[in-house]
């Protein structure tokens, strides 16, 4: 039996809207948590141990972005695993300087630092399952960004409940507990159980799209349409996950030759489902940053009639057409 604290039943209820997710990853297993020492992820470690999740080791990565902050951050994230007895990994990346040299912005350079740490951690520790903190705001936010920059339903559905991310050949699930629960719910737990944690000065920034978002965009459209927008975004981000769900398991990559694709069997799938394919023989590949010009490319290679025979990728690499193959190389 697993005895919760629910001082704050409204705060962490997801459980009770999705029991299977709960019993999907059982308390008596080994699981990697991402704490940065905020509150979201100060509520979801205190949630966990609520909740019996004993084997549980803490990951914290320093960007190397706020000075004496973030060391701050990370001996206070170390103190805290220490006080609940779990173990932790701390970890650190020069965020500016990866975002200056692989010319990205320094939100994509962090998430790739992080996640690129989740993973080294998960294949040192043999231990493949990271619950973040990401809530509902997260997920609206998200999806907004994700839309504004023209993305397909893989963008839209972008952040799901229980998802498998490939990172340096180490295949990561990754459950998003909250992903039900809205930041002021959030707000309320951590204060009922007066939990402490780090204040991140820079979610004040407007710089960040996300943070313009959250602190002028959906308030101003909320203002505007007279209305709350936030749970409908929210349904729709759902309901573009269940169906990307969908999707994904009708495009299966060939084990019998994962390396390339058979132009033939390529150009027998309907488009939806040719993108589908490419984009996750893609990222099998490791390849990131995939957007929809590079997937149309590599869709292009499979047309008789097209004489392009090259397409470029990020970080200098190429999908070539030979011999009925597409291939990286």
């Amino acid at each position: 039996m697993i005895a919760l604290n629910v001082g704050c039943s409204a705060a962490v209820n997801w459980i009770q809207f999705n029991p299977q997710l709960f019993r999907s990853f059982p308390p008596d297993a080994l699981y990697l948590v991402g704490v940065s020492g905020g509150r979201d992820s100060i509520a979801l470690l205190h949630w966990l141990i609520e909740a019996g999740y004993e084997n549980l080791i803490v990951c914290h990565l320093d960007h190397r972005l706020r000075g004496r902050s973030s060391k701050a951050d990370a001996r206070f994230v170390q103190k805290l695993a220490a006080k609940y007895h779990v173990d932790c990994e701390l970890g650190s990346a020069n965020v500016p300087t990866e975002a200056k040299k692989k010319k990205m912005s320094i939100e994509t350079a962090a998430r790739e630092a992080r996640y690129s740490f989740f993973a080294k951690v998960a294949k040192r520790r043999r231990c493949d399952t990271i619950f973040l903190a990401h809530h509902a705001d997260d997920l609206v936010e998200t999806f907004l960004i994700n839309l504004f920059r023209g993305a397909g339903l893989t963008g839209l559905a972008a952040m799901r409940k229980v998802s498998t991310r490939r990172v340096n050949n180490v295949d990561l699930t990754i459950v998003r507990p909250l992903l039900s629960t809205w930041r002021d719910q959030i707000d309320i737990y951590v204060r009922e159980h007066a939990l402490k944690f780090r204040e991140d000065a820079s979610n004040k920034n407007l710089g960040p799209l996300r943070n313009r978002l959250r602190r002028r965009i959906i308030p101003y459209l909320e203002k505007t349409l007279g209305r709350e927008i936030r749970p409908s975004i929210w349904r729709a981000a759902t309901i573009a996950a269940e169906e990307e769900n969908w999707i994904d398991n009708q495009a299966r990559v060939s084990p019998r030759h994962e390396d390339y694709l058979s132009v033939k069997e390529l150009r027998a799938l309907p488009v939806a489902l040719q993108r589908r394919t490419i984009l996750k023989w893609l990222r099998a590949q490791d390849v990131s940053g995939i957007g929809f010009e590079a997937i149309e490319g590599v869709r292009t290679l499979a047309d008789p009639a097209a004489h392009l025979a090259k397409v470029n990728l990020p970080r200098d690499r190429h999908v070539r057409r030979r011999a009925g193959k597409i291939f990286i190389e």
